[in-house]
């Protein structure tokens, strides 16, 4: 499992809150015109020109959404940027800006902060936004990191949940089920290593579902792609929970219902082989895992013809009256009312 690779460690309380701050972010250059003024004063100044500003915040706690005993610090950073920065992007908008606010309790070195901060640094420079400010304190209960992201749109541009129009198609970007998967064979991984801390785990076929848990890239790419393709959704939301709660949350926001074909949910061959290795049903993980981070957007079926060639986007159903429900229609034809089995962050 992941060893401690911090040889120094140096108390967060040497540098106090000020100092620590200016630590970990003296190496962030700002990149966007809208940012005006970042870290360094009582707030950030933004300037966005008259276009439409989007804002959302997400916060991961240790013990809940992740486990340090096989996430380095590194990934949790940039994990934590990506599932931030997929909320904008279903919002067909661009990111621009983040703050970061972290708590962490004693055992935490500021080495431990500066491997976590060189992950945020990483999203930041590949996906470039601004990291404009935050806050640093002190936990009892591990580490909590807190994620606030600012992006732009047009008026035009913005895409909402509450779009989509019957007969409209149901697409998803990329492919589904791969993080549960990844998340199931870490867990293993570790429970084995309890019993002999000498055993290394052989992960290298699993390298896909392991970085899909780790590292998830958020589908910034989407928003130009679509656009190339004169494509603009009715409506979209971010696949976090899992495809059968994102697709509940998008009929019901729209008034619709939903006929989503199970032979149609894109699998990666590595998520269907080690679904056979855990005796799991490959369709359950791609409904009910989350963490994939990919896009589910509705078009309208003229547009068809533009996006059926593309190997980045998967049309896996279509949308219906709110008479008719919310189904999923199985290989065998039979219709499964779906239900919300995915992430419920209160359990």
């Amino acid at each position: 499992m992941i060893e401690d690779k911090n040889s120094q460690r140096t108390s967060l309380s040497e540098l106090g809150e000020f100092g620590l701050i200016e630590h970990l972010t003296k190496g962030f250059v700002s990149k966007n015109s809208s940012t005006l003024k970042a870290i360094g004063d009582d707030a950030a100044v933004l300037d966005f020109s008259g276009k439409q500003v989007v804002v959302s915040t997400d916060m991961l706690i240790e013990g809940i959404h992740f486990d340090l005993s096989y996430v380095p610090l590194k990934h949790l950073g940039y994990k934590a940027v990506m599932v931030n920065l997929s909320d904008i992007y279903a919002m067909n908008a661009k990111a621009t800006q983040i703050t970061v606010s972290v708590a962490v309790s004693n055992r935490f070195p500021l080495e431990a902060l500066e491997e976590l901060y060189e992950g945020i640094a990483l999203a930041s420079r590949l996906y470039d936004v601004d990291l404009i400010g935050g806050d640093t304190t002190s936990s009892k209960l591990g580490m909590i990191i807190s994620i606030t992201v600012i992006g732009e749109a047009t008026k035009e541009e913005l895409v909402y949940r509450n779009g989509a129009k019957t007969n409209d198609l149901l697409v998803v970007s990329g492919d589904l089920g791969g993080a549960y998967m990844g998340l199931q064979i870490l867990e293993r991984e570790k429970e084995v290593f309890k019993v002999n801390p000498n055993n290394q785990p052989d992960l290298d076929p699993y390298t896909y579902l392991i970085e899909r848990q780790l590292k998830p890239e958020a589908r910034r790419d989407i928003y130009q792609l679509l656009k190339d393709l004169g494509v603009k959704p009715s409506a979209m939301i971010d696949i976090s929970d899992g495809l059968s709660s994102e697709v509940l949350h998008l009929c019901k926001q729209s008034g619709v219902g939903c006929r989503l074909y199970e032979d149609k949910i894109p699998l990666d061959p590595q998520v269907i082989s080690s679904c056979e290795e855990f005796s799991i049903d490959s369709t359950m993980v791609a409904l009910s895992g989350g963490e994939d981070y990919e896009l589910l957007f509705t078009v309208a079926q003229e547009d068809y013809s533009k996006i059926k060639a593309n190997p980045n986007l998967t049309v896996i159903g279509h949308i219906v009256p709110k008479s008719e429900g919310v189904h999923l229609v199985t290989r065998g034809e039979t219709f499964i009312p779906i239900t919300a089995q995915g992430w419920n962050a209160m359990k």
